[in-house]
């Protein structure tokens, strides 16, 4: 059967595991194997915008709340400007002396941004960022790693069970199959990175937040 839905993965990972008494468990495995994944992938679909609006007198601003990891982050000025990313202690040290003015750096503290200087004005910045893999749910139902890699679903929930049920046999053979299809969806992901030359790099974003 084809695994494009949630509600299909479930059923999937029941039939492989050919237990009745394991149903309310499932959600935990896929959850599982969707955790696993969130740590380790970085996959165009994961990429996304979001905008900001930078207050005068006010250098934070909230990060969007489904945000792993930030790729850069840039002022939507004439012409734009790539911001520098320095730790919150090198941040400190550059602009000890604070003042105001347009923001040339940023860090990351806790679930915000830090501009440095403060801003002087109103400034739109754009953040480019990597998210985590969705969790899927009844009103989720797929996303982009199920649609296209179904196999990475059912291997990482059923690697999860075989840990549930103590089956170190099962457990090995799944998780190295599991391992496995990560690192043909990394590769897949590099290749679509560089195609058509060994310079260019493509860049496809989500929505924006």
């Amino acid at each position: 059967m084809a695994i494009t839905t949630y509600a299909e993965l479930k059923t999937a990972v029941a039939n492989f595991l050919a237990r009745s008494d394991l149903t309310d468990r499932i959600p935990e495995f896929v959850s599982m194997a969707e955790a696993r994944m969130g740590r380790e992938l970085e996959t165009r679909s994961q990429e996304k915008r979001a905008t900001a609006t930078l207050t005068g007198g006010d250098a934070f601003v909230s990060l969007p709340t489904d945000l792993r990891s930030v790729r850069m982050v840039k002022l939507n000025t004439t012409p734009t400007e790539v911001l520098e990313y320095y730790t919150p202690q090198k941040i400190n040290e550059l602009y000890a002396s604070g003042g105001s003015g347009k923001p040339r750096a940023y860090t990351i503290i806790g679930g915000e941004i830090k501009f440095a200087p403060t801003p002087d004005s109103a400034y739109t910045a754009e953040i480019v960022y990597m998210e985590g893999v969705p969790d899927l749910s009844d009103s989720n139902t797929t996303n982009t790693i199920l649609t296209r890699h179904p196999d990475l679903y059912l291997y990482g929930a059923l690697s999860a069970a075989s840990v549930y049920l103590m089956d170190d046999q099962k457990t090995q053979m799944y998780d190295s199959l599991f391992t496995r299809s990560m690192e043909e969806l990394k590769r897949e992901e590099e290749k679509g990175q560089h195609a058509g030359s060994g310079l260019f790099m493509k860049s496809d974003y989500g929505e924006l937040t």
